[in-house]
C-alpha cells in the first residue's frame, strides 16, 4: 500500500501542469539544457530533502496503527485531500466564467538570460506543495529496514521527477527535434491546464480521503 500511495502521488506531482509549463519555458531557452539540468537537480534535491526530513523526524520508526501519531498523519492526508478537491471545484467554477488573459511571471521575460542557479532555486518554488505534503504524510509509514521501503521512497522521487527527466534527456540527445516537440507539448498543456488540474486534484484528493478513512476505520 505504501508503494501504491507514493507512486500515485508521484504521478500527480510529475504531471502537474503548472510547474511543467514553467519547465517548458526554461528548457527551449538559450542554453536551455544546462538550465533544465539545474532545474531538475533542484527539483530532485527538494524532493529528497522532504523525504529525508520526514524519515529523520520519525526516527526511522513509523508510528504503529491506531496510535495518535498514526491517526494524525492520516488526518493530515484527509485535510490535504479536501484541499485538492476544493482546488478542483474552484477550477470547475472558474471555467464557467470568462477569464482575462493571464500575465506571465516576470522571470519568463528574462528566461534567456536566466542563470542555472536561478533555475535550480526556481524548481522547488514551483512544486505542488499540497501534493508534496501528502507524500510526506505517506512517507511517515516508511521504515528503512526493508527493501520495500527503500524501493517505495526511490520510486516516489523518480516518478515525481520522471516527466522532467524524460524531457531533459530528450533535449540533450535530440536537440533539434526536441524544440518542435516541446513547443507542441507546451501548446497542448496550455490548452488543457484546467482539465489537468481538475482531474488530477479530484482523483488524488478523493483517493487520499477514501484511503485514509479506510485505514482509520479498519484499525
Amino acid at each position: 500500500m505504501l508503494i501504491l500511495n507514493l507512486v500515485l502521488i508521484g504521478l500527480a506531482v510529475t504531471l502537474d501542469p503548472l510547474p511543467l509549463t514553467a519547465f517548458l519555458v526554461v528548457l527551449p531557452s538559450k542554453r536551455g539544457t544546462v538550465k533544465g539540468a539545474a532545474f531538475v537537480f533542484g527539483w530532485l534535491v527538494s524532493l529528497a530533502a522532504v523525504v529525508t526530513i520526514t524519515v529523520l523526524a520519525t526516527g526511522d520508526n513509523p508510528p504503529r496503527p491506531a496510535t495518535v501519531p498514526s491517526l494524525a498523519a492520516l488526518a493530515i492526508k484527509i485535510v490535504l485531500g479536501l484541499v485538492l478537491v476544493r482546488i478542483a471545484i474552484k477550477h470547475i467554477r472558474a471555467r464557467r466564467q470568462p477569464k482575462p488573459p493571464k500575465k506571465p511571471p516576470k522571470w519568463q521575460e528574462h528566461v534567456d538570460n536566466m542563470s542555472p542557479w536561478f533555475a535550480m532555486v526556481l524548481a522547488p518554488t514551483l512544486q505542488p506543495w499540497v501534493l508534496i505534503g501528502a507524500g510526506a504524510a505517506t512517507v511517515v509509514q516508511a521504515k528503512l529496514d526493508s527493501w520495500q521501503s527503500f524501493l517505495a521512497l526511490f520510486l516516489y522521487c523518480v516518478v515525481a521527477s520522471s516527466s522532467y527527466l524524460a524531457m531533459e534527456i530528450y533535449a540533450v540527445v535530440r536537440p533539434t527535434e526536441s524544440q518542435a516537440l516541446l513547443a507542441r507539448f507546451r501548446a497542448w498543456i496550455d490548452a488543457h491546464t484546467d482539465q489537468g488540474i481538475i482531474i488530477g486534484s479530484l482523483l488524488i484528493g478523493l483517493w487520499l480521503i477514501a484511503n485514509s478513512i479506510y485505514l482509520i476505520v479498519s484499525t
